[in-house]
């Protein structure tokens, strides 16, 4: 039997071992972050996986803490090989590398190119959800743009997605939600200024809003579960009551509201600029969320299209 740390290769009929893949244990460890739990896992992989591997999309992304789209709960682990020996596992989906690409170590383990990994998680993902990963590595500073352009102008499945999905990426961004209400305003033609700082009427400093509508003193802020911590929700407080000598107005918006009620947001909106509803704008912000993970179709499909490639996964437990 071979082993890696604590996992082991082979046949094991132990009690206090459980089954990570076909032929493949480790000790039940109890305790451990969801995070922990994750990393162990691929390092016990290594073990079925050819030395050249490299862990991909939207894997990679975990391991390199990028900001996540509306993923479900049991997504398969991608990794990318060279040559032909592509590991067939459950749950696990290995595509060839058939290109040079640069492979960095992340706690301890081999990660492909931030651009591969976005061009890769491009063949399934939708442009919101693309939109996601590419603020996140760009804050990071993961990105080499020249590199990012070579991939988006190469004609690889994923590279007309990426570079639609470029052209909307803002590395200012600190959270997904804050992607997704800043696409909102750019389908919605609403120009906004992301991390914008905004001062009182004696030049103090009230903090940094999520976007700040581009010619107007209106603040526009994506509330989420961050937001309604205790903690987050007393410094909240504290900077509002900072605006009352201010001419700004703040706007919270919560992801219900641009995924079920994105006619109110932008009936808002309009009535801010002062100028009449377009239909079109809120067909194309459906589709882009019926495209995305977000949406019940683009689950489904991104879903399906992962279960015909790893086989059977049980789905039951996704949200």
């Amino acid at each position: 039997m071979d082993n890696n740390g604590d996992a082991i290769r082979g046949q094991v009929r132990l009690v206090g071992f459980e089954r990570l893949s076909h032929g493949l244990y480790q000790p039940t460890r109890p305790g451990l972050s969801a995070d922990q739990a994750f990393l162990r896992d691929l390092r016990a992989l290594m073990l079925i996986l050819p030395t050249d591997a490299a862990f991909t999309h939207v894997t990679g992304a975990r391991v390199l803490r990028w900001q996540l789209p509306n993923l479900p709960d049991n997504v398969p682990v991608f990794a990318a090989v060279r040559g032909d020996r592509r590991p067939r596992r459950h749950g696990l989906i290995a595509s060839r590398l058939t290109l040079p690409s640069e492979v960095a170590v992340v706690d301890g383990l081999p990660i492909d190119s931030a651009e591969e990994i976005l061009l890769r998680a491009a063949r399934d993902l939708g442009v919101i959800d693309l939109v996601i990963l590419l603020d996140s590595a760009l804050r990071l500073g993961h990105v080499d743009p020249t590199r990012l352009g070579v991939l988006e102008t190469s004609g690889r499945p994923g590279s007309v997605r990426l570079r639609r999905a470029h052209s909307l990426a803002d590395g200012r961004a600190e959270s997904a939600g804050e992607t997704v209400l800043r696409i909102f305003h750019e389908v919605m033609d609403v120009p906004v200024e992301p991390q914008a700082s905004i001062y009182d009427h004696d030049g103090h400093l009230i903090g940094v809003v999520d976007l700040l509508v581009t010619g107007m003193d209106r603040a526009h802020e994506y509330d989420g579960a961050g937001h309604r911590e205790r903690r987050q929700h007393t410094v909240d407080l504290r900077r509002e009551r900072g605006w009352s000598n201010s001419p700004y107005t703040r706007s919270g918006y919560t992801l219900d509201d641009l995924l079920n009620h994105p006619i109110v947001v932008m009936h808002e909106l309009d009535r801010l600029l002062g100028r009449p509803h377009s239909l079109r704008r809120i067909q194309r912000w459906r589709t882009m969320i019926d495209e995305s993970l977000y949406g019940e179709r683009g689950r489904a499909r991104v879903m399906n299209r992962w279960r015909r490639i790893v086989g059977v996964v049980e789905w039951s437990g996704t949200a």
